[in-house]
């Protein structure tokens, strides 16, 4: 493949630049594990991002109703026009995903699920856009940084705030970790396929957090995380301007360690915190 794939870039004049995330995935297999991940049903739409080169396209055609797949590079847009002339239930689009979802939210009245491989740099936006705001996707199969990948499935104890903005509105795992020997040009880091499945929609949010708003939640969270070395107890009272001994008491009635540091708490110990908060929340 990698031959293919380097013949192309000399045809079209295309030059990977890594800026932009642009390390073509040249490994089949990880193709296939990323469509048995999507579980594509004949009826899925498909949402893909940066398709680059258009070998997971072909195989989301095969499987999908229909695929909207979103190039920013010019010159990829225009060889991906070429490759797929023809191709019926394939939408390609010229744009930045995320100035695209602004004036896009409503592109889809039906489910679909999303497939991406993401420029490492992002992530964390793509993330928030996606998962925060509806209409959000059923499922997201994502090719991104093993490091980042890791800490978005870490459970209490080595929580971050990446985390906790995952875990509130879906469930992640990783499917499979792939080396950069699988990409061309070979990127500086591995990589591992994220699936985050059981996406709740803001609705289904606002029924989790029940009297405490999402601001009010997040609030709580991004004030807790402000300073990773110090305790929560610290963190909280500085930021909220509540007394210590205040913090310290309710922790210790939620059975957990006063001391305690914002990594060793799960999504719903925040959301119990925030609840009992509530009263110094504006």
């Amino acid at each position: 493949m990698i031959k293919k794939i380097k013949a192309i870039c000399q045809l079209y004049g295309i030059k990977p630049q890594r800026d932009k995330g642009q390390n073509f995935l040249i490994n089949q297999e990880v193709i296939e594990k990323i469509i048995a991940a999507a579980g594509i049903l004949p009826e899925d739409i498909i949402l893909e991002v940066g398709p680059g080169l258009g070998i997971l396209t072909e195989a989301l055609i095969k499987k999908a109703k229909k695929v909207l797949s979103i190039e920013l590079d010019k010159n990829l847009f225009d060889f991906l026009k070429i490759k797929f002339k023809g191709a019926g239930n394939l939408e390609l689009i010229n744009q930045d995903i995320l100035k695209w979802r602004t004036t896009n939210s409503n592109a889809f009245d039906l489910n679909y699920k999303i497939v991406a491989n993401l420029p490492y740099n992002i992530t964390s936006i793509f993330l928030r856009e996606f998962l925060s705001k509806d209409p959000k996707p059923s499922a997201m199969i994502l090719l991104l940084q093993k490091e980042v990948a890791e800490r978005i499935c870490c459970q209490a104890g080595k929580m971050s705030l990446l985390a906790v903005s995952v875990q509130l509105y879906g469930s992640p795992e990783i499917i499979d970790l792939v080396p950069n020997s699988d990409f061309w040009p070979e990127p500086q880091v591995n990589s591992a396929i994220l699936k985050i499945s059981n996406i709740k929609s803001d609705k289904e949010v606002d029924v989790y957090l029940g009297d405490i708003s999402v601001k009010q939640f997040w609030r709580v969270v991004k004030v807790g995380f402000s300073a990773r070395r110090k305790q929560l107890s610290n963190n909280l009272a500085a930021g909220l301007k509540v007394e210590q001994k205040l913090v310290k008491n309710i922790l210790t009635g939620m059975n957990i360690d006063s001391d305690v540091r914002a990594q060793r708490l799960s999504v719903d110990d925040w959301l119990a915190l925030a609840k009992n908060l509530r009263i110094y929340l504006n």
